[in-house]
């Protein structure tokens, strides 16, 4: 009983962490010290857009819309960039931040024990 209940819990820790939006950075700057952050929609992910100029664009974006035709319309002031959409909390820092949902997981673990 007491191992199925921790399963169970440790099952809905990680749904809610899925189902709930996630946080991206969002600014336009030339540095990567960007530090404002957005709660975002259950249906964005994180969009990080480099305009070849040094100009860097991070918000929060429909992950459907993460398609560089798309972002060509959506940004006509951008005449050439590369671009990286994610779709986990600040993944769209200049740092890698793909331990996020591990990090997430483990909590739910501690809190359990």
């Amino acid at each position: 009983m007491k191992r199925s209940f921790g399963i169970g819990l440790l099952m809905l820790c990680a749904l809610i962490g899925q189902a709930a939006g996630i946080r991206c950075y969002s600014c336009k700057d030339y540095t990567a010290s960007c530090s404002k952050q957005r709660d975002c929609t259950y249906d964005d992910g994180c969009l990080t857009l480099y305009e070849r100029g040094g100009m860097t664009y991070r918000q929060c974006l429909k992950f459907s819309d993460c398609e560089h035709s798309r972002l060509a319309l959506m940004y006509p002031q951008v005449s050439s960039f590369t671009f990286r959409c994610c779709n986990s909390d600040l993944c769209n820092s200049a740092l890698s931040s793909a331990a996020s949902p591990l990090i997430g997981l483990l909590a739910c673990v501690m809190v359990m024990w």
